[in-house]
């Protein structure tokens, strides 16, 4: 019998796509592999988050070899379309179950929330160590937005899954202390099974400040007379407070010195852009996903940022964009209840403002004084730039993972 190789990667999205839940785990393998451990991959086929005009089904990478899988793909901003994804992709990973006897151990992710159950399956049968990633918590976080009810079937199923998952998992990833403190509450886990390691983001450097009228990208032209851009990028989907934004917008509606970008995908976002429609709203402006150049140019430009999560999520997720705008070194505004480590963050170093969900005159005034201020959106971003550096560098929180894996499997 052949030698079991170090880890397998189980994850929906990966290298080339460019989404957060993609560049995360390639992050992590590149550093598994650079510290001297084999890394396999098995994920989905990429579609939607994918420039490449083709991708071969397996290719070896950077030393990472990638098995790809198709699946049924229907369209994400529906419920529907998302659990036939989430179904179909899980149910073409069992079929491949057999193939995971051969690594010493798997890394396996909470999106989908029903994947998991593969790798504690393979743990059961072939005493695979398994490390869960939580990034998002199910089924609680589908009731708490009102995605599920306490009694449907998926939520009893979710139950019965987590139940099993919790019990065949070596260790749990917790995105920060309040999510551990759920989980420690929520599922049959003890302090020492779980470790808290952050997301994180590229370091491109801190972003210059500069008149707007150097903008060289003819996507951002339009903002040339803007004196202060308040950015929104990423996911805006059933989590994320999207109408505290919008509330803080028509307060701002006859200010034509500020304005709104947003850009990025969720199921909000049609809600969104007839919003703006029906209000009249001019200083309010919605792109696609941007990556890239375009990201980074928008990140530049951009002259404060907004993070969001609708009331009672706090927990449940932590959004992975407040990275980036840390790393760019301008003020955030964060949308989320205070217990939370993003707002805990922003709170002790000066380097943005907590807003309540709900309240957009808060975030109305959070805004309208940062316009007025430039020496203070300088001072805040410096603030956030430094706690960046402090905590959520990709080699920081890349070789937390080099450092439980290796420890993972030393233990007999």
């Amino acid at each position: 019998m052949s030698e079991k190789k170090d880890v397998l990667f189980l994850c929906q999205y990966f290298y080339p796509e460019y989404i957060s839940s993609a560049t995360l785990p390639y992050d992590t393998a590149i550093s598994l592999v650079e510290s001297g451990l084999s890394v396999d991959v098995l994920t989905g086929y990429p579609k939607e988050y994918n420039l490449k005009t083709e991708v071969p089904m397996k290719e070896t990478h950077r030393n990472i070899r990638i098995k790809r899988i198709k699946y049924l793909q229907l369209e994400r901003a529906n419920f529907v379309g998302r659990l036939v994804n989430y179904f179909s992709f899980t149910f073409s990973v069992l079929l491949k179950i057999n193939s995971l006897k051969h690594y010493k151990s798997i890394i396996v992710y909470s999106n989908p929330p029903i994947l998991p159950l593969i790798a504690a399956i393979s743990k059961k049968i072939f005493k695979t160590k398994v490390i869960f990633v939580s990034y998002d918590i199910y089924p609680e976080i589908a009731i708490h937005s009102n995605v599920l009810s306490e009694k449907s079937v998926i939520t009893k199923m979710m139950r019965l899954i987590n139940k099993f998952v919790f019990k065949n998992v070596n260790k749990v990833i917790a995105l920060s202390d309040e999510m551990k403190q759920f989980l420690l509450k929520n599922r049959p886990l003890f302090n020492k099974d779980i470790d808290i390691i952050p997301n994180w983001y590229d370091d491109k450097g801190k972003a210059l400040t500069f008149n707007k009228n150097e903008i060289d990208n003819k996507k951002f032209y339009f903002l040339k007379t803007k004196k202060f851009i308040v950015s929104y990028f990423g996911n805006m989907g059933v989590c994320q407070d999207i109408d505290t934004i919008v509330g803080a917008m028509v307060k701002h509606k006859s200010n034509k010195d500020i304005h709104f970008l947003f850009a990025g995908h969720g199921t909000k976002v049609e809600s969104l852009i007839r919003t703006i429609k029906e209000n009249g709203l001019t200083n309010a402006t919605v792109f696609d996903f941007l990556h890239g150049q375009d990201y980074t140019d928008a990140l530049n430009i951009s002259d404060a940022f907004i993070v969001s999560l609708e009331k009672n999520i706090t927990g449940l997720a932590v959004p992975s964009k407040t990275y980036a705008y840390m790393m760019s070194g301008k003020p955030v505004l964060a949308i989320m209840e205070e217990q939370s480590d993003i707002s805990q963050d922003l709170i002790r170093h000066s380097a943005g403002y907590a807003i309540e969900p709900g309240d957009s005159t808060q975030l109305y005034n959070a805004i309208y004084n940062l316009s007025l201020d430039p020496d203070k959106c300088q001072v805040m971003g410096n603030n956030c730039r430094n706690i960046y550096l402090e905590n959520y560098t990709t080699k920081k929180c890349t070789m937390q993972y080099v450092s439980m894996v290796n420890k993972l499997l030393e233990e007999q």
